[in-house]
């Protein structure tokens, strides 16, 4: 007679008597209010009679798509009917246990953006500028992409880098600052990612070398880049802006062909040269990252030092070299705010964004390519403030220039949902 031991009884059972995971209906929910928000707020508050003209694209294109109008109420109506849709979907595939598509989290997000731009241009003779608005998000954007890409690599080795706004800052002074001795934009953005890689190798010998904490670290390095630069401004720059704070613009280049396509041309292929270099690293980050032997022993330190350690991976020398390359990235990111807007370097021009591009890191789950999706929410929200108050909207814009902070609290908060850092990040290793 033959027995059945304890786990082949236990896999025999069937799926349905096995503990199964808690189901969060956090998406839902989420969708749901966005919905409910759209119909008692936009659509209640719109005048029946009214309507919103949006302006997609302009004779530079290959065809002029004219003006069009869109009844406010009725356009509302529907795009609340949608998201609700989008909940009660959403809601079926998590009973289901099946996960919710990232596309329908996009559609969602574009439908309550679309329905609150109708309402705030219900009635108006000014018209929405729809590329305009996503160029402009997509500029702004630019130094948080930098300096969410510099958190990945720093994070993703173990090291936590607060110093990114810092970085930013001494990336946009010295690009400032050599763009004006040679005349040249170009030679101010080859500088800046030498400033960053700077600030990270100071961080890299107090964090790895003396294993102090990383966090304090960080904040010292944003305070003395602060003061460092303010001291410079108020005396070399001031006594001298000739030589030393000249606006050297980087010029804007046109991809042929591809600028000409309606709204997506003037968006993505007419920018300066910093633009292009970041969709570049971007793609290269995401690919090495998780496709290289560097990507795997930097997941690895980040992760398990230990274990990395036992396998003949120099822990430390490789924290080291990935923040001073993290640095130089979100240095070059700083040459945004001055050689790349054609501006002068000002006081703490940074304006705290190397801490937006920590949390646009913390958004995207420290993966390149969602993170690059929470910088350009960060950058849509802060440019939807500017197009608004351009065209008159009664939304008063201080309430719209603090969306990206309030965004900002949210993620760090964990309001998005849970996210998980490396293991070992902010842990200093020594070899026992």
């Amino acid at each position: 007679m033959s027995t059945v031991t304890a786990p082949e009884r236990a896999d025999a059972a069937p799926a349905e008597e096995q503990v199964l995971a808690r189901i969060s209906y956090r998406t839902p929910v989420m969708y749901a209010l966005a919905g409910l928000v759209t119909l008692f707020v936009f659509a209640v508050g719109t005048d029946p009679d009214a309507s919103t003209t949006f302006q997609l694209a302009s004779g530079s294109s290959w065809f002029t798509i004219p003006n069009f109008g869109v009844p406010s109420l009725v356009g509302a109506l529907l795009l609340a009917a949608a998201q609700l849709a989008a909940a009660g979907w959403a809601y079926v595939l998590l009973r289901s246990r099946r996960g919710v598509p990232v596309w329908l989290h996009l559609l969602v997000g574009v439908a309550f953006v679309v329905s609150f731009l109708v309402w705030a241009g219900a009635g108006r003779t000014s018209v929405i500028p729809v590329t305009s608005l996503l160029a402009g998000a997509l500029a702004l954007s630019v130094p948080l992409i930098f300096g969410a890409m510099s958190g990945v690599i720093c994070e993703r080795s173990g090291v936590i880098n607060i110093a990114i706004e810092g970085q930013l800052l001494f990336g946009a002074f010295v690009a400032a600052a050599i763009a004006s001795q040679f005349a040249s934009g170009y030679a101010g953005l080859a500088a800046a990612p030498f400033a960053g890689a700077a600030v990270g190798a100071l961080l890299a010998w107090f964090a790895v070398s003396f294993r102090v904490n990383q966090i304090i670290v960080g904040v010292v390095l944003n305070t003395l880049v602060i003061g460092l630069t303010g001291f410079l401004f108020s005396t070399l720059m001031a006594d001298d802006p000739g030589s030393w704070n000249a606006r050297q613009p980087l010029g804007v280049i046109r991809i042929p062909v591809l600028s000409e396509i309606p709204v997506l041309g003037p968006v993505l292929f007419q920018q300066t040269i910093l633009v292009y270099i970041m969709y570049v690293l971007v793609a290269v980050l995401q690919f090495m990252l998780f496709r290289s032997r560097w990507g795997l022993r930097t997941r690895a330190v980040g992760e398990h030092p230990k274990a990395a350690d036992t396998v003949g991976i120099k822990v430390n020398t490789r924290r080291v070299w990935n923040v001073v390359l993290g640095g130089a990235v979100a240095g070059l990111g700083g040459a945004f705010f001055t050689v790349g807007s054609g501006l002068a370097f000002g006081r703490e021009m940074s304006a705290g964004q190397g801490y937006i591009a920590l949390a646009a890191m913390i958004l995207g789950k420290w993966n390149p390519r969602l993170a690059v999706l929470a910088a350009l929410l960060f950058g849509f929200s802060k440019n939807l403030g500017n197009v608004l108050s351009t065209i008159g909207s009664g939304v008063p814009s201080e309430l719209l220039l603090m969306l990206p902070y309030i965004i900002t609290i949210f993620a760090v908060a964990g309001f998005v949902g849970r996210v998980r850092p490396p293991a070992a990040n902010g842990t200093a290793y020594t070899k026992d």
